[in-house]
């Protein structure tokens, strides 16, 4: 015997309304059977391609993003360090015009000075050398011999001689005067703003040695010497007097010559 058909109560438009409108001759343009799911499923394909696409624009605005984020944050950590390293101006301003004429006008100053200092020194007479004995000429126990007279004898006419033996105090280095010092001063000025950076840095040490070495110079411009007359134990060893010279080297403030098998510096000053 067939089940009995289930007794649900259905309402009455939903009850056969499927088969009913398929087979109704009011809507001869409705679909049959599940036809009526095409048109439905169409607009949802349409739907779900666009929430895909708009899906992949999302990920692909995150990935940009993501990109942005890190070349920014690279840009700013170089911002970050450049403003933390580089603490000077590097184009000149109206300052820097102002100073490079002053300087002009020092330089013609000093050239002016340096002339009439060479004048002065070529109308100068010369110096007579000063008459020295020798140590072997000295009287001995012996007894008097002809040596020994002409020895007494030149003495005795020469009796603003030194005594034989007797070292010859050095000269004390004459003291400068106040415009001497001023002049000297920005004539070092000039030439440490010749030099690179690192000597016009904040080590005072560095521009002290350098101003040493070469006041050295300025003392005896016409003078040639060698890196042991430069060293001034314990302050200013070999290796520092030795870095000083080769930067003056390098900018052709001072020529280095070893012709004659012995390394000498030779004064040259600032190039015009």
């Amino acid at each position: 015997m067939p089940p009995n058909p289930p007794q649900t109560p259905l309402r009455r438009l939903s009850q056969g309304s499927l088969s009913r409108l398929s087979r109704s001759t009011a809507y001869p343009d409705a679909p049959h059977g599940l036809g009526f799911l095409e048109p439905a499923l169409a607009e949802l394909i349409d739907e779900a391609e666009a929430l895909q696409t708009n899906a992949e624009g999302l990920r692909n605005l995150g990935d940009a993003l993501g990109t942005f984020n890190e070349s920014f944050a690279s840009w700013l950590y170089a911002m970050n360090m450049n403003a933390l390293t580089t603490d000077w101006s590097q184009a000149p301003s109206q300052g820097s015009f102002i100073l490079a004429a002053r300087r002009a006008e020092e330089d013609a100053r000093a050239a002016l000075l340096a002339i009439r200092a060479a004048e002065e020194a070529a109308r100068r007479p010369p110096t007579p050398p000063e008459p020295t004995i020798d140590r072997s000429e000295q009287p001995t126990a012996d007894g008097p011999t002809e040596t020994n007279i002409t020895t007494g004898t030149s003495a005795s006419a020469n009796k603003g001689a030194k005594p034989a033996g007797v070292l010859k105090k050095k000269a004390a280095k004459p003291k400068l005067t106040a415009k001497e010092k001023r002049e000297r001063g920005l004539e070092m000025e000039r030439l440490l703003s010749a030099l690179p950076l690192e000597w016009r840095g904040n080590d005072p040490n560095l521009r002290r040695h350098m101003e040493t070495v070469v006041e050295k110079f300025w003392d005896n411009p016409h003078d040639a010497f060698s890196i042991v007359a430069f060293i001034k134990p314990p302050d200013l060893n070999q290796a520092r007097v030795n870095k000083c010279l080769i930067a003056l080297v390098n900018r052709k403030i001072v020529r280095k010559d070893n012709s004659t098998g012995t390394v000498m510096y030779h004064w040259n000053g600032l190039p015009s």
